[in-house]
């Protein structure tokens, strides 16, 4: 098995570094019912019977849409099946994403995911900050962890992890209690988190990149084509092979409603990249 397809360990799980992201078996922009949903139990099914054993997911997805899907194609859930989840934030009735912080609307979240999905206990449940809806911003997330930390008293959660967060908003939850994971936007183009990335390695904590294809400009993307082109592979398998040798501990969560689409990242752990390659790449 090469590097890039083993396991990393999340929570008291070892998940396969290559996941799945329900994000996108809701509507148009993450909201409303599925449009297919033979085919997205479909693809469901397909990824678990491939190896992946990472499912991201959340009940503001749809919102109910995508765990009711997890549920309706995947329950009873195998045993090694990992399925992580966030609170924090809601959707109006437009679709558009609104905070969702205060304690009371995080245990009414959790309480969401549990019944939705089917699940006593929530094996990993990430709080996303919404002091800004589009990128970390700094501020106390005291409160919000309390809120959780006593879900988790009840047995409601196992594991905390953290989205869209600072590292010194990540230090502040780590002297209430241990993070197995943090979840922001990064790739080729926004590495922002490079440093991040690195300090969490180093504590064995797993980070977990999303919009791993995106923010390109057309220069940017005209160099990601040569490469895949030069390695007969799409570009978004070389971002996600980037991605998976960047970092040890980057757990990856790509997302499609399209069967064939996910059999086409799950072959991008298979893709090599040479020093070479991988320079070209860092050069983007």
């Amino acid at each position: 098995m090469s590097d890039i397809t083993m396991s990393y360990p999340l929570g008291d799980r070892e998940v396969n570094r290559l996941g799945y992201g329900a994000m996108q078996l809701a509507g148009p922009g993450v909201f409303g019912p599925v449009k297919d949903e033979a085919r997205a139990i479909q693809v469901l099914r397909d990824a678990v019977a491939a190896g992946v054993n990472h499912i991201d997911t959340s009940d503001f997805y749809g919102p109910h849409t995508t765990n009711q899907l997890i549920r309706k194609a995947l329950h009873p859930y195998p045993q090694d099946l990992c399925i992580v989840t966030k609170v924090g934030a809601r959707r109006d009735a437009k679709g558009g994403w609104l905070a969702a912080m205060e304690p009371d609307a995080l245990t009414r979240a959790v309480e969401d995911n549990l019944r939705h999905l089917g699940l006593e206990r929530l094996e990993v449940v990430n709080l996303r900050s919404m002091l800004h809806p589009a990128k970390p911003k700094e501020g106390s997330l005291e409160p919000q962890l309390e809120a959780l930390l006593a879900l988790q008293a009840r047995g409601l959660i196992r594991h905390i992890g953290l989205s869209n967060v600072t590292a010194a908003q990540i230090a502040e939850a780590q002297a209430m209690t241990p993070i197995v994971c943090v979840q922001n936007m990064y790739n080729l183009v926004h590495r922002q988190d490079d440093v991040l990335v690195d300090q969490l390695a180093q504590q064995g904590i797993a980070y977990v990149p999303f919009f791993p294809l995106g923010g390109f400009s057309p220069l940017q993307s005209s160099q990601l084509n040569e490469v895949a082109s030069s390695l007969n592979a799409t570009p978004m398998q070389v971002a996600l092979a980037w991605l998976l040798r960047r970092s040890p501990n980057i757990l990856l969560i790509p997302g499609t409603s399209s069967p064939a689409h996910l059999h086409e990242n799950l072959d991008s752990a298979s893709l090599m990249l040479s020093d070479e390659v991988m320079e070209k790449l860092n050069a983007i």
